[in-house]
């Protein structure tokens, strides 16, 4: 049985697949730990000979909160993710999850390889009854605040149940780390006239208008309202919010390049620049995609987290701080409540 009520409130954190290696993940955990002393325990999970060294580097050896679990291969960003979990099924991401199937954790972080990752976690946690796909959240910035993204990428190819199930996951993801009671549900399309977009849209639009009530719906947005204070989810295709995620994570890098640029051109804006530091401060943690660390795979019989392959410890942290409030909410069996209650609205027939 897969995250049951009684598994272990455990994080499993996959200390081997990022680009930076183990030292950042046992930096992030030492991190985590000092910003929240009450953090669920870690396992780490690896080569028990790379990591042990590094704990007690960290101050970290002796620590009640962190155990290793021990994994002899590592999968790469190379490697094909099918193949890659077939050939080495002592990795420690393939460990990770399996620590989750069976009860010994709540979550998995990983800063690995996507497709494996999702790919592992379909297969050996299976998706909710009820649910067709899982779906990527991402948390990005807003006017006035924060919003989460679904699909950021697990399903390019969705149908208009999946979107559907895409609203219910995350509306419950944006209640527990927003603390939104009821957030606002947007489907992503290209106009908001009735009618406007694909068939996707047209017919999810349809079945999200009937869905109200489980979802808060508030229709078709556009593009230019995405990062207006207007809805607390924006629901599209993995396709579309892919593109979306990274479009705006680059916009950022290249905003943040081009200000420092312009500030340092000549003496008088450098020191207008020193002047307004702690505005440009505020600024950059604001827009920073640190800030949230990581993408949680909602939809299956296990928690699932995904943080960049490039995260570095304050990133990571920020992942495990935010698997920590998935513990804490008990997201999964929230989700379970509803899907029953929004999948009778696919077997009954439109009213006219």
């Amino acid at each position: 049985m897969v995250n049951t009520p009684g598994a272990s409130e455990r994080i499993a954190v996959d200390a081997m697949g990022g680009d930076l290696g183990p030292s950042e993940v046992v930096a992030a955990v030492q991190l985590a730990l000092a910003k929240d002393p009450e953090l669920a325990p870690v396992t780490l999970v690896g080569d028990e000979a790379v990591l042990r060294p590094l704990l007690a580097k960290a101050g970290l050896a002796a620590s009640p909160q962190i155990a290793v679990h021990h994994a002899s291969e590592v999968i790469t960003m190379e490697d094909k993710p099918l193949a890659g979990l077939k050939k080495k099924k002592d990795s420690s991401m393939v460990r990770a999850i399996e620590l989750v199937k069976d009860g010994q954790a709540s979550v998995v972080v990983s800063c690995g390889n996507t497709g494996a990752l999702m790919a592992g976690g379909t297969i050996k946690l299976r998706t909710m009854e009820g649910i067709a796909r899982p779906a990527l959240a991402a948390i990005v910035p807003r006017a006035g605040g924060h919003f989460v993204l679904i699909d950021a990428g697990a399903n390019p190819e969705a149908k208009p149940e999946h979107l559907l199930h895409n609203a219910l996951l995350g509306s419950h993801y944006a209640r527990v780390m927003l603390g939104i009671a009821a957030p606002k549900i947007g489907l992503m399309t290209i106009g908001t006239e009735e009618g406007k977009g694909n068939a996707l849209t047209t017919e999810t639009h349809e079945l999200l208008k009937r869905a109200n009530g489980i979802v808060n719906y508030a229709g078709p947005i556009e593009g230019f309202q995405v990062f207006a204070e207007h809805v607390d989810v924006v629901v599209c295709d993995g396709f579309v919010g892919n593109i979306m995620l990274k479009s705006w994570e680059s916009l950022v890098s290249f905003f943040t390049g081009m200000l420092k640029e312009e500030l340092r051109a000549n003496p008088l804006r450098m020191a207008g620049a020193a002047l307004s530091s702690g505005a440009f401060k505020a600024m950059k943690e604001r827009v920073n995609p640190e800030r949230y660390g990581g993408a949680p795979l909602l939809g299956l019989r296990g928690n699932i987290l995904k943080a960049h392959g490039s995260s570095n410890r304050h990133a990571i942290a920020s992942a495990i701080r935010a698997a920590h409030e998935i513990i804490r909410a008990d997201l999964n069996h929230r989700i379970e409540a509803d899907i029953a209650r929004i999948n009778e609205l696919l077997v009954q027939p439109a009213a006219n």
